[in-house]
């Protein structure tokens, strides 16, 4: 049977939450996991947790949180890495799973485009299983996909003035 390709998008809370559970369902069916984090280069609590995972392993493209500015060249350069990287990885069939977190949000910031982002996962071993996710995800990936959630954003308590909370939104 062949991977499937899952998108995970849209403004609501859980898409990476949805992803990395995913991930320790992969791990308890013994599977090797991959995390790539696109435009990510803080510290998340989850990765504290997911680390410890002999099964998982993590690695962020991003340097600093830009989302509220602008990408600069330096933002740019480290996501084309990791997209040159994780094609590697997705090709050598090592991992079952291959969580590309953020990616949507490269595209959207043209870190990348939608075709190249399509492209590395068309060139992958077909046994690898791919989660993208990400808000905005561009409509040529929504059409390659072969699993499309959208998590909707009904109520937040963020914009009542709660900040992210360690443990829980970071």
């Amino acid at each position: 049977m062949s991977g499937m390709v899952h998108v995970y998008t849209g403004s609501g809370k859980g898409k990476t939450t949805a992803a990395f559970g995913l991930a320790v369902r992969a791990v308890g069916a013994e599977k090797n996991v991959y995390i790539a984090q696109f435009v990510k280069g803080m510290k998340y609590s989850e990765l504290n947790s997911l680390s410890k995972i002999e099964k998982i392993e993590i690695k962020q493209y991003g340097l600093n949180y830009f989302i509220n500015g602008k990408a600069e060249e330096a933002d740019i350069e480290a996501a084309r890495k990791g997209l040159a990287e994780v094609a590697e990885i997705l090709k050598s069939g090592e991992y079952e799973l291959v969580i590309l977190d953020e990616a949507n949000i490269a595209v959207y910031y043209q870190l990348f485009s939608a075709a190249e982002l399509i492209e590395v996962i068309e060139k992958r071993n077909p046994e690898v299983e791919v989660v993208i996710t990400g808000r905005y995800a561009d409509d040529k990936v929504i059409e390659y996909a072969d699993l499309v959630t959208e998590m909707k954003e009904i109520k937040h308590y963020y914009k009542k003035g709660v900040k992210a909370r360690v443990g829980i939104e970071k």
